[in-house]
């Protein structure tokens, strides 16, 4: 029996999918994005080792919250960074009638053999997508991240291709990501696609810096302060976002 490293769990989320949803964060990212709030996902050997019938039972507890629209989200750190363990899961969970949300910032994510055969297969589980634009520009989001984003705009592509629904999220963070032209031009991207069901904007937030504390890391934004009310509905505006 397959198992994943589990970060965490949340039972009643609200904000990660349709629903009141059950949300299981995998251990593991390799973004070093600098405004992170689960910089304690990052490290891909941490976490509890889980099955995923072990999961599935505990979920199914809160099943009765979930309603109509309500179901299982897997967030993280990166879930496609354990995508036999996700492929796994969302099979049970289909196989239960769980609807299934990924949260993914996509980075791992290539047409290349093994991993693209994987994601197919991964997609045929899956009902919806939470996908992150980090920054439309390459240079930006490598200094924002760490890593390139040429295949992520790739899977963006592709999960049009296939049709499969995404929920797109833009975090804005003053100074990196609020830029009006940069935010145009990552509206221009996502009306080539045909499959943007919903587009959000999350404000930056500095309730995560004290990971940062802990684990001694430095925080590059430690002076930033959260977007006013004034840019979010800016941004919101130009991303046509609800």
């Amino acid at each position: 029996m397959m198992q994943g490293r589990i970060h965490s769990i949340e039972t009643f989320g609200s904000v990660d999918g349709p629903g009141t949803r059950f949300i299981i964060f995998l251990q593991g990212c390799a973004m070093r994005c600098l405004y992170c709030h689960n910089v304690d996902t990052w490290n891909g050997q941490g976490g509890t080792w889980r099955s995923a019938d072990e999961l599935l039972d505990q979920a199914e507890r809160y099943r009765p919250y979930w309603g109509e629209e309500g179901g299982l989200t897997v967030s993280g750190g990166e879930p496609l960074l354990q995508i036999d363990f996700l492929i796994e899961l969302f099979e049970k969970a289909r196989a239960r009638g769980i609807h299934t949300c990924i949260d993914t910032a996509g980075q791992p994510f290539t047409r290349q053999e093994p991993f693209f055969g994987k994601f197919r297969a991964l997609m045929q589980v899956t009902d919806l997508l939470l996908v992150d634009v980090k920054h439309i520009d390459p240079a930006a989001h490598e200094r924002l991240t760490g890593k390139p984003n040429a295949n992520i705009l790739d899977m963006f592509r592709y999960l049009s291709e296939i049709k499969k629904p995404i929920w797109v999220r833009q975090v804005l963070v003053p100074g990196y990501t609020d830029d009006s032209q940069l935010l145009r031009r990552t509206r221009a991207f996502l009306d080539t696609l045909t499959n943007v069901e919903r587009v959000e904007v999350l404000p930056y937030h500095s309730m995560g810096l004290y990971k940062w504390e802990e684990l001694g890391i430095k925080n590059q934004l430690r002076d930033v302060k959260p977007p006013t009310e004034e840019a979010v509905q800016q941004a919101r505006s130009i991303l046509g976002a609800v």
